[in-house]
């Protein structure tokens, strides 16, 4: 008895199979390029000149470490803002807000995630920037402050989307569990919706603290382009450079090959790294929550 073959059946699994893997392959790709481009940087610069506080490569200083500063002080300022507002704005949109609100506020949201960055860019720098430098008496606006805040205007519209997801997937039984409890409506936001939508929420602050990471030209533009290393949280207030500002600004104008060439690579490893390092994160946090979950349910 011959087994008959439902054709396109496995022809569209073998594509989504083929999807699958070739997004695996092109990461892969991409980490191997990145080594091959950057690990030579090793060779050619001395790790205490390329872990030092300097960064001016025309005079042979590769400093890392006020990049990463940089990166790092813009990202977190962009997380405290975009985070609470973030999670705030998803809860009034999902539990607090009418109907007719919801559907205008939610395409508002996600509309605003689609925005150019590079729009943004230059509202900070006309808007934004001369807001803080009057307003906090600086000699400029446009610092790591300036960044931190356009970052998490940027980062905003993905957390909002995301978490209003999470929640909007509790089923509704839950709500009306702890209401005819005697909970309040907050009361069941807080301890009944929130919790429940746990996995979705830390996947929405991920996703948003990976797109702060990773944000090149809106940073470029307004955190003053200045590679000192960040000391104190007075540095909010004085110009950084973030690592992809610094790949994006000197990528185009240095040689093929050059040392400086193999540095903003071996910069883009880092990048990469940190990148793969929040995801793994979220992953494992997920997954965590997910067992954690079942144990209580079985």
């Amino acid at each position: 008895m011959k087994t008959a073959y439902n054709w396109p059946e496995i022809i569209i699994s073998s594509l989504i199979k083929a999807s699958g893997y070739s997004a695996i392959f092109f990461v892969a790709m991409i980490f191997v390029f990145l080594l091959t481009e950057g690990v030579p940087a090793l060779g050619e610069v001395h790790l205490s000149n390329l872990f030092s506080t300097r960064w001016y490569p025309i005079e042979g200083f590769y400093g890392i470490l006020p990049l990463i500063g940089g990166s790092i002080i813009v990202t977190l300022g962009a997380a405290i803002i975009a985070i609470p507002l973030g999670i705030g704005s998803a809860i009034f949109i999902a539990e607090i807000s009418p109907r007719w609100g919801r559907e205008i506020l939610k395409p508002l949201v996600e509309l605003l995630e689609g925005f150019p960055s590079v729009v943004l860019g230059f509202l900070g720098i006309v808007i934004l920037a001369s807001f803080l430098r009057e307003t906090f008496n600086l000699p400029t606006g446009l610092t790591a402050l300036a960044g931190s805040i356009l970052i998490a205007a940027i980062a905003l519209p993905t957390i909002v989307s995301v978490t209003e997801d999470a929640l909007d997937s509790v089923p509704r039984s839950y709500r009306e569990a702890a209401l005819a409890l005697g909970a309040t409506e907050w009361q069941t936001i807080w301890r009944v919706t929130l919790p429940a939508a746990k996995n979705g929420v830390v996947t929405a602050v991920m996703l948003g603290i990976a797109r702060s990471i990773g944000e090149t030209m809106a940073v470029l533009m307004v955190s003053g382009n200045a590679p000192v290393m960040p000391t104190s949280i007075q540095s909010l207030f004085s110009p950084v450079r973030t690592m992809t500002a610094t790949i994006a600004a000197e990528m185009g104008e240095v040689a093929s090959g050059s040392v400086h060439y193999h540095v903003l690579f071996f910069v883009g490893i880092g990048l990469f790294l940190i990148s793969l390092a929040v995801n793994l994160i979220a992953s494992l946090v997920v997954t965590r929550e997910r067992k954690r979950a079942e144990r209580i349910l079985s």
